[in-house]
């Protein structure tokens, strides 16, 4: 990500230094006494790593991947974790599971249920799903039934990309420490 940062003025000034509104491809944020100029696309990609709370160091896997899924979401997490994202074949203890899900997927229940085996006590599964009226769609009361049985709680749901929402899902504090 290209950053350049200057004091504070009364008017703004884009990275050559020139006053105004910029070419419109930066975007202006004031961040205490400084003021921050990006790319507009180059805060987006990793600004969902953090939204899915991926921290640099994490162990990602990624489960479901097909020629439809956002390759800049996958980018950004692999960028902010600092590693390439596992596959299901990995034998490694998971902080995050990044599970990209379709209509016509198989069986919600059991792919959670396979995902949980090598989470970590604190790890996260997120069900990503196409947006409403894309090809693929998931109900998000096929996810809300689907999380308890397979021993998860749902707690947030985001958007993820133009494409795809995500729905965060975590094992119960009981079901954690049971595990123990």
């Amino acid at each position: 990500m290209r950053a350049a940062q200057s004091s504070c003025s009364d008017s703004a000034t884009n990275e050559a230094g020139v006053g105004g509104q910029g070419t419109g491809n930066e975007q202006w944020t004031r961040q205490r006494g400084t003021r921050v100029v990006a790319a507009d696309d180059a805060g987006r990609t990793s600004d969902i790593a953090g939204k899915l709370g991926v921290e640099p160091g994490m162990v990602v896997q990624e489960l479901g991947w097909d020629s439809d899924v956002d390759e800049a979401v996958r980018d950004a997490v692999e960028e902010r974790a600092g590693d390439e994202l596992l596959d299901e074949d990995a034998d490694d203890v998971i902080d995050l599971v990044l599970m990209w899900w379709r209509d016509g997927d198989g069986d919600l229940v059991d792919a959670l249920i396979n995902a949980i085996g090598p989470l970590a006590e604190n790890g996260v599964i997120w069900v990503l799903t196409p947006k409403t009226g894309r090809p693929g769609h998931v109900e998000p009361s096929e996810i809300a039934e689907a999380a308890p049985t397979a021993g998860l709680s749902q707690t947030s749901n985001i958007t993820v990309s133009d494409g795809w929402v995500g729905s965060r899902l975590v094992a119960p504090r009981a079901a954690a420490k049971s595990r123990r």
